[in-house]
């Protein structure tokens, strides 16, 4: 079963400096997911926005690839 990631959990936390799944802002991951090189996001409420573990971990692969 996939978990859900939340933005926090996919990039870095200036705030935190903790590192997520990619060494990017949030502002760069939602730049990204607009202009559709992310994954689109699955929305759980108005204040609660996920993506699928696989996408990301997809996502990482194809560029490394």
């Amino acid at each position: 079963m996939d978990k859900l990631l939340r933005v926090r959990d996919i990039v870095r936390d200036k705030k935190s400096n903790t590192f997520g799944y990619l060494p990017i802002s949030k502002s760069a991951w939602w730049k990204g997911v607009a202009e559709g090189k992310f994954p689109q996001p699955i929305k759980l409420g108005p204040k609660t926005t996920c993506w699928l573990e696989s996408d990301v971990v997809a996502l990482i692969n194809k560029v490394e690839g």
